[in-house]
């Protein structure tokens, strides 16, 4: 099995590689849907600073790889030769994975503040941010969890700049070389 993580800051197109794996028929799992399953389970709403908040907790009671921890059952019970997984937030995660996963990859998406920030106030999430000071403590908190030393760790890196269309042909070429290469 190739595990590919994507990591990325917020509204850098994690997503949308997601979406473009699952036309290709790739199995995807979501790091941020265990958070999002902690604050169901806690009656809590799904916001950014709840999302923020059950992030830290569960880091904090399970350690810097926490996400990456409970999503390997996951990941393992998918039946594909290639399985894609969106949210990577931190080094320790990307190390977790690697050392339980032979053939694992990082892709980093890069995009601008701007064009994240256009992104997330059109996309209608209810954990965006839509101001640029809620994004820019949004990054602060998310790079406070090794994301930036992600980001250096990461074997492919794809800018997304321009148009969907560019994008996903980026993506699928990525996605393409690394089960050539595997």
């Amino acid at each position: 099995m190739i595990v590919i993580g994507v990591v990325g800051l917020p509204g850098s197109g994690k997503g949308e590689f997601s979406n473009i794996a699952k036309k290709m028929g790739i199995p995807v799992i979501v790091m941020g849907d265990v958070v999002r399953k902690a604050l169901d389970d806690a009656g809590l709403k799904r916001t950014d600073r709840n999302m923020g908040e059950m992030s830290r907790h569960l880091r904090a009671g399970l350690g810097m790889d926490a996400l990456a921890k409970l999503t390997i059952p996951d990941i393992e019970d998918k039946n594909s030769d290639l399985v894609v997984v969106d949210g990577i937030r931190g080094d320790s995660e990307v190390e977790l994975y690697r050392d339980h996963f032979d053939n694992f990859c990082l892709v980093s998406i890069e995009s601008s503040f701007e064009s994240r920030l256009k992104r997330m106030g059109t996309r209608g999430r209810s954990d965006d941010t839509a101001d640029e000071e809620s994004l820019r403590k949004r990054d602060v908190r998310e790079t406070g969890w090794g994301l930036g030393r992600a980001f250096r760790m990461a074997d492919f890196r794809i800018e997304n700049e321009g148009s969907l269309d560019d994008f996903s042909e980026k993506v699928v070429l990525t996605i393409e070389k690394i089960r050539g290469r595997v």
